[in-house]
């Protein structure tokens, strides 16, 4: 094994990142290494790159950033006894403490003093995998990170037979799209500003395509459901009008899943958009650890899901800064990123 290899670093507290040369990580005990097949990109990613004030309160340079791969077991700690060599595995990179109220509860998902590699510490390596089956496409497998954000909030309450409004198409909110057709809902409505997005939840078969931008999404939801409104939202955008339309359009008694972040407090009327309604709102916070990936394993295996219009660019890790200008046009949607430059 070599003692170097390349990856894409964040040097300093500035706009940008490098392609380097490094050292190949140290590993302990408890740890894996493992050889990157596919890596892909996301918005944290694109946050990080900009250093935006969210990057500049969380990320400490030099990091090397990327939480969502898949790849192959090249060596392990004395105290491994989950993998062995050679095997494909992918791995949930949110990395929970174990020993607070939520982790001891059976919520670690949302543990009080959670590390997620490629945010907090080196990305790539994790001390916890899960062995997908070899069966999943190997595109897929480096996914796993944000679809199983899309089937949590999905399965967060009823689905089957219910209509489905989704606020926000980027990757999450597109993989929400297919979630929800392939567990039941009766129809499914993608709301999105962004063009390219819309015709790629065409793609991926929602049942009706909405600008905000153009369109009066409440007046065409309500003439569609009766007057109703929807049963469930799930909101991915984190945009304020987002949010809005969202407890504008679903029904009394309906269910709101936010997972979309806002960049600064929004306001609502309490009284007449959740009590009077009696509505729930959920908030969604990554992926129950280990359920989610079980269900989406098993969707995933069952042939139930087909994530391929999501996926819309493949570059090698040398043009990683290639990558990120062609994500901030709004034109690609999930970018794999391939360390060998083979594809």
């Amino acid at each position: 094994m070599p003692n170097t290899m390349l990856a894409v670093v964040k040097p300093e507290a500035a706009p940008g990142a490098d392609v380097r040369e490094v050292k190949i990580p140290c590993f302990g005990r408890t740890d894996v290494l493992v050889k990157v097949k596919v890596a892909s990109i996301c918005g944290t990613d694109l946050h990080i790159y900009e250093w935006d004030r969210w990057a500049q309160s969380r990320i400490h340079p030099p990091l090397i950033p990327g939480h969502e791969f898949c790849g192959e077991v090249v060596a392990y700690g004395d105290e491994v006894t989950s993998v062995k060599e050679g095997d494909f595995v992918s791995a949930e990179m949110h990395v929970a403490c174990g020993k607070c109220l939520q982790c001891r509860t059976g919520e670690a998902h949302i543990c009080q003093n959670v590390k997620i590699i490629g945010v907090d510490a080196d990305g790539a390596f994790a001390e916890y995998v899960v062995i997908p089956d070899p069966g999943i496409p190997l595109e897929y497998a480096s996914i796993l990170d944000p679809l199983g954000n899309a089937v949590h909030t999905v399965l967060a309450g009823e689905i089957a037979a219910k209509t489905v409004a989704i606020t926000g198409c980027g990757p999450i909110g597109l993989f929400a799209i297919a979630v929800a057709r392939a567990v039941g809902a009766a129809q499914v409505y993608a709301i999105e500003v962004n063009e390219h997005r819309r015709n790629i939840a065409k793609q991926m078969k929602a049942d009706f395509t909405l600008d905000p931008s153009k369109q009066d999404v409440n007046a065409l939801i309500m003439e569609q459901t009766g007057g109703l409104g929807v049963d469930v939202v799930l909101e991915m955008a984190g945009h304020p009008s987002a949010i809005r339309t969202a407890f504008d359009i679903v029904r009394r008694g309906g269910r709101i899943s936010l997972l979309g972040l806002t960049s600064k407090p929004i306001s609502l009327n309490f009284s007449e958009d959740i009590i009077f309604k009696g509505i729930t709102v959920q908030g969604i916070n990554g992926r129950r650890m280990y359920q989610t990936w079980y269900q989406m394993t098993a969707l995933l295996k069952a042939g139930k899901l087909d994530l391929h219009p999501v996926i819309t660019d493949r570059i090698a890790m040398k043009d990683f800064s290639k990558a990120m200008e062609r994500l901030k046009t709004g034109v690609a949607s999930k970018i794999l990123v391939y360390p060998n430059g083979t594809k």
